[in-house]
């Protein structure tokens, strides 16, 4: 369904990512872990078209992206849920969501959204801003959602939020890989959510993948040296 080849990117003249190759299967939920600066971010906003590709090839689901800019890639079924939420404070909960909607919508969010997130629609009336950290959240990813995507990223979606809220986010991710088939790549440097979640583990470093392991196959001591400053 996702599949990157040969990916590199940057900044400037420096060089980020190298030559990165990772492929994901329809309902496969994929976890990036590493340290900050380690090229998490850097890849997702890659994949997206937000920074300049240097290298290499995106496809989705057989169709090549990479040279599609950001809006293109969207509606050839990529969704992205950014570090730090990036929801509109000024905007309600319902106007939110109604930003990732295609045309044909006319506005309507689908039933299957809200009963995902039913706190959405206790709040819908309710400004962005106004929401906690964990409702943002929730908030952000049924907006991605709201696209209708066949790939979900997700950069680093426990930052800054309570265990109770992680564990719910936890639970909704899979719910919405079986409810839609999705495929969903998530960057974390959290292992437990990571663990509840993920099929498969890639960890980051300096820019390339240096491990790569099946969940039932995770040694979680390996992990976590990679993890700790």
């Amino acid at each position: 369904m996702f599949k990157i080849s040969q990916l590199a990117s940057g900044y400037g003249q420096s060089q980020i990512l190298h030559e990165l190759d990772l492929s994901v299967e329809k309902k496969e939920i994929v976890a990036v872990m590493g340290r900050n600066g380690m090229g998490k971010s850097t890849l997702f906003r890659s994949l997206m078209g937000l920074l300049p590709q240097w290298g290499g090839s995106i496809e989705v689901d057989g169709k090549d992206v990479s040279k599609l800019d950001t809006h293109q890639r969207v509606a050839s079924g990529i969704a992205y849920v950014p570090q730090g939420r990036m929801i509109f404070p000024s905007m309600t909960v319902l106007e939110n969501i109604q930003t990732g909607l295609p045309a044909s919508a006319k506005g309507v969010v689908p039933e299957d959204l809200y009963a995902l997130f039913p706190v959405l629609h206790d709040m819908r009336k309710r400004k962005g801003g106004n929401l906690s950290g964990g409702q943002q959240q929730q908030l952000a990813i049924a907006r991605a959602l709201a696209t209708n995507p066949k790939v979900l990223l997700l950069d680093e979606p426990t930052e800054g939020i309570q265990p109770s809220i992680i564990k719910d986010i936890a639970r909704s991710l899979k719910e919405i890989r079986n409810m839609r088939d999705l495929t969903i790549v998530v960057s974390e440097q959290v292992l437990s959510f990571t663990m509840e979640i993920a099929d498969r583990f890639l960890v980051i470093e300096k820019g390339r993948f240096v491990v790569e392991e099946k969940r039932e196959n995770v040694d979680e001591a390996t992990i976590s040296r990679y993890l700790s400053v």
